[in-house]
């Protein structure tokens, strides 16, 4: 179970935001494209960067939080799907707080 830990954040970390998705309306996951295009850069420079500094030795990750796979250059799946969560926390967080004021414009609005 201990190996799930650094997984286990991060459920915390969708689950904490992810109710913004119903209840506030932000349709952040019925925007898939809008979606990927935010998160998939995200994911490529950061896996790369993590692949980099791993192989340098610049750091490691305890194997005794993670799930020890190793999904693209040796960078932890947790890893990846850290890069993955967590920007869609901070956009669902970004929607919410749009949908709650709606005067507050951010400049990707409709014309």
């Amino acid at each position: 179970m201990q190996h799930a830990t650094y997984m286990f954040v991060l459920l915390g970390c969708i689950i904490g935001s992810g109710w913004l998705e119903f209840i506030l309306r932000t349709r952040v996951y019925r925007r898939v494209i809008r979606l990927s295009l935010s998160v998939l850069p995200v994911v490529v420079i950061y896996v790369l960067w993590d692949a980099y500094a791993i192989a340098r030795g610049h750091w490691t990750f305890d194997s005794r939080f993670i799930t020890n796979i190793d999904v693209v250059l040796n960078v932890p799946l947790d890893e990846v799907a850290f890069f993955v969560v967590i920007p869609i926390c901070a956009i669902l967080t970004l929607e919410g707080v749009r949908s709650s004021r709606p005067q507050w414009l951010i400049g990707d609005e409709e014309s």
